[in-house]
């Protein structure tokens, strides 16, 4: 079977954290002997040609990203055409402007050797370029929806029309979280042509035996720093819980009023800003905490939740997106959307007092192994593939 696999988000040599979900989902299905993927990974372009390569971020340095290379593993086709977009205001043309740049590459690419459907790895403005690829190519297309595709561009009129638009004729439709699900019905698209599917996890790499429990109480937090993920919360239930040190890994605009708020709060030499590490060492940080933190707003299904579970790390996390897929009776603790730094201490108390186990956690994670979910993908694309016409 041939995938052509279209995402606006996907790792390349200057934005190597982009969208590597959709790589390693991509990676494990090129591992498989009767699927092939070949990846379109449009890269926006700014307008002015003088102003290319050094033009306004995030466009800034994009310009050196090779139109064709090799990622991963098992050496996954590659191909970065690009498209013409002003930053801010270019997204409302952005689902045309994606389509005309990659229209004579994909049909180049189907001349040479067929494709037997469009694999769609986010909604917007992905899921219009499939619809347009769609008609042109002849081909039937499935999109999957991750959450904010979902979530924040259906506020946006044109947006909206253009999800459902393309949601309504896609063959097939997939979501992370079945309150993704829910959502995407709630738009107008057809509840009865969405699965369930999540993310997947490397059971062998993600294990407890990755890293021994840290000697004192460790919490960690991995996410982008940004409003959204409420990091804030969690470093102001620390003053509540003396004899914890919280880690948190990742970087975002909000790093220095973090580390302001910490020092604020008496809590600075208890609070270890970590940055954004490499995926490698993610398991030991993991295995090596007590119980792992998450405020979030907003999530379609975080990857950290599986991950932590599977080295035996309780979680505790907001209950949104598919969080109550996830965190199962024993694994963690589901907070109010609403939460507050003492229900999150409350609840850090609760997790380390016993009320969540390693065997719990590890038994909740091991649903979302890359075995069981490559098989389900399977099947869904060969179901989509045989709705041709």
């Amino acid at each position: 079977m041939r995938i052509l696999t279209l995402s606006t988000l996907f790792p390349n040599p200057v934005q190597p954290g982009l969208g590597v979900n959709v790589a390693r989902q991509v990676g494990r299905i090129a591992g498989t002997d009767d699927m092939h993927p070949v990846v379109i990974a449009p890269l926006p372009r700014f307008p002015i040609p003088l102003l290319r390569s050094f033009g306004p971020a995030p466009y800034a340095g994009l310009a050196s990203v090779p139109a064709e290379r090799r990622e991963g593993e098992n050496q996954v086709e590659v191909h970065h055409p690009r498209y013409a977009s002003v930053p801010k205001a270019g997204w409302r043309w952005h689902g045309e402007a994606v389509a005309r740049a990659i229209l004579p590459l994909a049909r180049s690419l189907h001349d040479r050797q067929p494709f037997d459907l469009i694999a769609c790895e986010y909604f917007f403005p992905d899921a219009w370029v499939a619809f347009r690829l769609s008609r042109a190519l002849h081909l039937p297309y499935t999109v999957k929806a991750r959450g904010s595709d979902i979530r924040y561009w259906r506020h946006r009129a044109r947006a909206r029309r253009q999800i459902v638009t393309a949601g309504r004729y896609a063959k097939g439709l997939l979501a992370v979280s079945m309150a993704l699900k829910d959502d995407m019905a709630a738009m107008g698209l057809p509840r009865e042509r969405i699965d369930v599917h999540h993310t997947g996890v490397d059971l062998d790499r993600f294990t407890p035996q990755a890293a021994p429990k840290a000697e004192t109480p460790l919490l960690v937090c991995a996410g982008n720093l940004v409003p959204l993920k409420r990091v804030r919360l969690i470093i102001e239930a620390l003053s509540a819980l003396p004899e914890y040190r919280l880690q948190i890994i990742g970087d975002g605009p909000q790093c220095a009023a973090l580390e302001a708020l910490a020092a604020a709060r008496g809590v600075a030499d208890r609070t270890e800003f970590l940055g954004r590490i490499d995926h490698a060492e993610l398991p030991a940080r993991f295995a090596a905490a007590h119980a792992l933190v998450h405020a979030s707003e907003s999530e379609g299904l975080a990857n950290v939740w599986v991950e932590a579970l599977a080295c035996g790390t309780p979680v505790i996390t907001t209950a949104v997106g598919g969080a109550a897929d996830v965190v199962t009776r024993g694994a963690g603790v589901l907070l109010d959307p609403d939460t507050s730094p003492m229900e999150i201490a409350r609840a850090v108390r609760s997790v380390t007092a016993g009320n969540a186990n390693a065997e719990a956690a590890r038994a909740a994670a091991s649903r979302f192994s890359w075995d069981s979910n490559i098989e389900m993908l399977r099947d869904h694309y060969a179901r989509v593939s045989g709705a041709a016409g």
